[in-house]
C-alpha cells in the first residue's frame, strides 16, 4: 500500500513537471524582438525603459500586447487587443481568426511595423483618450492619415476570452479601459517618444 501510494506522488509530480515543462516550450520567446527594439530606442532617442510589444499572430482572445521593461529584461504586463476587421479591400471570411494587414486608406486593416506613439488627444471610445500613432516604416507610413490610433473600447475585457475572440476595430489597436488607464498614466510620465511595434 505504501509502496502504492509513494509511486502515485511520484507519478504527479513528474507530471506537474511535464506540465510545466511543456508551458514553457509552448511560450513563444521575444529575445530577439527586445533586442531589436532596444537598440532601435537608443538609435534614434526613444524611451530605453520600457516599449509595447503587439503580436498580432496569437489568438485575438488570448493576451497579446506586451509591456516590456528593458531595466528588468521582463515583460511586465499582458492584455487583448484587438486587430482591424480588413472589410474593404481583403477578401477576409476568418477575419476574427486571423489578421490580415494593409497600409491603404479605409481598409479598415491592422498594419504591421514600428510606430511612434505621438500626441495624447481626445477620444470619443472607452475612456476618452486616445494616442496618435506615427508609423515608421513603409507597412504603416500611412497610420496618421488612417487616424490608426491607440485607444480604448468598453467592448475589450480585461481578462482573456479564449476560445472567443476579441471584437475587430476599424484598424486600431484597441485595449480594455483599464489597461489604457494604465497605459496612459505611463505615457504621461515619460518625456522621451515611446515604441509601440506590431509583428506577427
Amino acid at each position: 500500500m505504501r509502496i502504492t501510494i509513494l509511486l502515485l506522488l511520484s507519478f504527479l509530480s513528474c507530471a506537474d513537471v511535464n506540465k510545466k515543462e511543456a508551458k514553457k516550450t509552448s511560450e513563444k520567446s521575444y529575445s530577439a524582438n527586445h533586442r531589436e527594439a532596444l537598440s532601435f530606442c537608443k538609435e534614434n532617442n526613444f524611451c530605453a525603459d520600457y516599449y509595447f510589444l503587439i503580436d498580432m499572430s496569437v489568438h485575438s482572445g488570448k493576451n497579446r500586447f506586451y509591456i516590456y521593461d528593458f531595466k528588468q529584461n521582463k515583460i511586465v504586463d499582458k492584455k487583448l487587443v484587438t486587430h482591424g476587421s480588413c472589410d474593404v479591400y481583403e477578401s477576409n471570411p476568418t477575419n476574427y481568426k486571423k489578421a490580415k494587414f494593409s497600409n491603404r486608406a479605409e481598409s479598415h486593416c491592422s498594419s504591421k511595423g514600428k510606430y511612434k506613439i505621438g500626441e495624447r488627444a481626445y477620444s470619443s471610445w472607452g475612456i476618452h483618450v486616445k494616442y496618435w500613432l506615427e508609423g515608421l516604416e513603409e507597412s504603416n507610413s500611412d497610420a496618421h492619415d488612417r487616424v490608426v490610433v491607440l485607444h480604448s473600447w468598453d467592448a475589450v475585457k480585461d481578462y482573456e476570452v479564449y476560445p472567443n475572440y476579441s471584437p475587430l476595430s476599424w484598424g486600431c489597436p484597441a485595449v480594455s479601459n483599464n489597461f489604457m488607464k494604465k497605459l496612459d498614466a505611463k505615457l504621461k510620465k515619460t518625456t522621451k517618444p515611446v515604441l509601440l511595434w506590431i509583428i506577427e
